[in-house]
Order: structure tokens, then C-alpha cells, then sequence
């Protein structure tokens, strides 16, 4: 079959076919989900998006060795620390990592997981990297961001080369987050917020966030903090 007649078949199948829908209880891999219109939902899933930022100049003007040791060092962190809680990590892209929470204290775990790769590139990343590059002028500077919603696991590609794309607005708004100054490492939506327990919102009577309007997003709430959680 000539290659236009197979891309007109099977685009025109992907619209005319109905969707079938099943409920997930963990989060799916690509194996999980049927390669025709299925898809699989996750209930309020909390989706965590790390970005390095800034990560295009530093390649443009460090040894790609360098680079690729910031980049190791910062994707390793991040998916120790979204594994420790709890967290499913669904891609790497780049210098960046997406991860889904689901399940109990979903928003807490993974605000926690965020917190904690702030106190980690300060606290380990950047001194062992001032240790072996003494004379760099380089500060790591990084966004994560979270949103929460109903998002559905849909398989794409072709057979022996596909992989899950995530239908849902937490997926967009998390990654859209990462755009905004990484002078606030973290940034969450109001839907993360609002399920956050008290002691992720106060702390020793201070508030660990900062309230803002999304102007991009029609002023859409959201919160952003400069606050860390150490590790131990």
C-alpha cells in the first residue's frame, strides 16, 4: 500500500471509531493501553513538570561535557526525589521530567517532591559542582510546575514505536508553568493548592506561598513559593 493510502486509512479509522474508556488505579504504561481509541483515566491526577531553565545558554556557552553533567545531575535528583514520593515518572524531555501523583496526599507528595529538588540543587547539586568547577559562573536555576485534573492516558504512535501521550488541562498548565521566572522555583495552580494539609501552607506562622493572577491564563489564580524542604 502506498504510504498516502495508509496515512488516509488509518486517519480517517482514528475519527470514525467510537472511544472506549476504563478507569485506572495505578498510573499506565504504554502496554497497558490499546493501540486503537481507548484510553485510560486517572481521576484528579496531580502532574509535577521540572524544567531547567536557562538550559539553551549554558549549552550555547559550556563544554557540552559540562552540560551534560548539569543535566545528569539535576534529571537524577529530580527522579530520586519524585520515586521517594511515591510519584510515577512518565517522561524525560530534554532537561525535563513529568511525573504523575495519584492516591493519597497526591498534592502533598508531590509539592513535597518539589520543595525538596529546591533544597537539593542548592544544598547538593551546586556545591559539588563549585567543588570540581571552581572558577564556573554558573547558578543552577530550575521551575516545577503542578496542576490538577482528570487526565486520560491515550496510546500514539505505531506498533513498535508508541508511547502515551496525557489528555487533560494538568498536563498543559504544569508544563505552561515552567515558563513563568524561576525566581519562584515552584509554582502551583489553585486545584494544588487547595488540597495542600496546613502545614505545607504555614510555616512557624509564614505563609510558604505567594498569591498571583496568571495574566496569559486569564488571570487565572495561581501560587508560587521560594520555599525548600531538606532531605535527609
Amino acid at each position: 500500500m502506498a504510504l498516502k493510502d495508509d496515512l488516509t486509512n488509518e486517519v480517517g479509522l482514528v475519527f470514525r471509531s467510537g472511544w472506549t474508556e476504563t478507569t485506572g488505579r495505578v498510573v499506565p504504561t504504554p502496554s497497558d493501553v490499546g493501540l486503537g481509541n481507548k484510553a485510560t483515566l486517572l481521576e484528579q491526577a496531580v502532574v509535577f513538570y521540572a524544567d531547567l531553565d536557562g538550559s539553551t545558554n549554558m549549552v550555547d556557552k559550556k563544554k557540552w561535557e559540562f552540560s551534560a553533567e548539569i543535566y545528569k545531575a539535576f534529571l537524577h535528583c529530580a527522579a530520586k526525589i519524585i520515586k521517594a514520593e511515591s510519584g510515577d515518572i512518565t517522561a524525560y524531555d530534554g532537561d525535563r521530567i513529568m511525573a504523575i501523583f495519584i492516591g493519597n496526599n497526591k498534592h502533598d507528595r508531590a509539592v513535597r517532591a518539589a520543595l525538596r529538588l529546591r533544597w537539593a540543587i542548592t544544598n547538593i547539586i551546586e556545591p559539588c559542582m563549585k567543588e570540581i568547577y571552581t572558577t564556573t559562573d554558573l547558578s543552577i536555576k530550575h521551575t516545577v510546575g503542578i496542576d490538577s485534573s482528570d487526565l486520560r492516558a491515550v496510546r500514539t504512535g505505531v506498533r513498535g514505536d508508541n508511547d502515551l501521550v496525557w489528555v487533560g488541562s494538568a498536563a498543559n498548565y504544569a508544563a505552561k508553568l515552567n515558563t513563568l521566572s524561576s525566581d519562584f522555583p515552584t509554582w502551583i495552580t489553585k486545584a494544588v493548592y487547595d488540597g495542600l494539609s496546613s502545614n505545607l501552607k504555614i510555616s512557624n506562622t509564614q505563609s510558604v506561598w505567594e498569591p498571583r493572577l496568571w495574566t496569559a491564563m486569564n488571570n487565572m489564580p495561581i501560587y508560587c513559593s521560594t520555599w525548600h524542604m531538606g532531605i535527609s
